[in-house]
C-alpha cells in the first residue's frame, strides 16, 4: 500500500483552505439572518413613516433577532436546551452580528436617497444589496478570525446538519445556509423586478 505524505506547507494550506470556506458559510448564514431582520425592520419602517433613525434602529433589533434565532434552531434540533443553546450562539454570533449591522445600516444611511426610497423603487433594492455585499465583506474576516481560535461559528459549527433528537424537536427545520441565501437572492431580485417595472410602467 502506498501512503501519501504532506508536506508541511501543503497540510497548512489545506487548513487555510478549510477556515476559509468555513468562514463564508459562517458569514452567509449570519448575512441571512441579519438580512430578514433589516427587511423587516425597513419594510416596517418606511411603510409607517419612521424617521431614518427609528428605523435603523427597529432594522438593528431585528437583525439580532432572526440572526439569533437562525443560529439556535440547529442547536435546539440537536437536543440542546434552551438556555445552553441561546448561551452558546450569544457567543458565536454576537460579534459577526454586530460588524454587520455596523457596516450594513452604515452604507445604507450613506447611499443618497436609500433609506426614504420606499419598497417599490430600484434605489432601495439596489442600496440592500450594495449594503449586505459591503457587511459580508467586513464580517468574513472577523468570522476567519474567530474559527481561528476556535471561537464563533466553531461553537455551533458540529450542531449544523445533525440528526434530530427524538420527540416534538424533529419537527424543528433544518434550514441550509444555501437554501437562505437561495432564498434571500430569490426575494430581493423580485423585489428589484417589481420596483424596476413600476417604473417603467409610470
Amino acid at each position: 500500500m502506498v501512503h501519501e505524505h504532506h508536506s508541511p506547507e501543503q497540510s497548512t494550506h489545506a487548513g487555510h483552505r478549510n477556515v476559509n470556506a468555513m468562514a463564508v458559510s459562517a458569514t452567509l448564514h449570519c448575512l441571512t439572518g441579519c438580512a430578514v431582520g433589516e427587511i423587516a425592520g425597513l419594510v416596517i419602517g418606511t411603510s409607517i413613516g419612521l424617521a431614518n433613525g427609528w428605523t435603523i434602529a427597529l432594522s438593528i433589533a431585528l437583525a439580532f433577532f432572526f440572526g439569533y434565532t437562525l443560529s439556535t434552531l440547529p442547536l435546539l434540533r440537536a437536543g440542546l436546551a434552551v438556555g445552553t443553546a441561546l448561551s452558546v450562539v450569544l457567543a458565536a454570533d454576537t460579534l459577526s452580528i454586530l460588524t454587520m449591522e455596523v457596516v450594513d445600516n452604515a452604507v445604507m444611511a450613506a447611499i443618497p436617497g436609500a433609506m426614504n426610497a420606499g419598497l417599490v423603487n430600484v434605489v432601495f433594492w439596489v442600496g440592500m444589496t450594495i449594503s449586505f455585499v459591503v457587511a459580508f465583506a467586513a464580517a468574513w474576516p472577523v468570522n476567519r478570525h474567530l474559527l481561528q481560535r476556535g471561537k464563533g461559528h466553531a461553537l455551533t459549527h458540529e450542531f449544523h446538519g445533525a440528526a434530530p433528537t427524538a420527540g416534538v424537536r424533529r419537527l424543528i427545520p433544518d434550514l441550509r445556509t444555501s437554501t437562505l441565501v437561495a432564498v434571500l437572492i430569490a426575494f430581493m431580485l423580485g423585489g428589484l423586478v417589481v420596483s424596476i417595472a413600476a417604473e417603467l410602467g409610470a
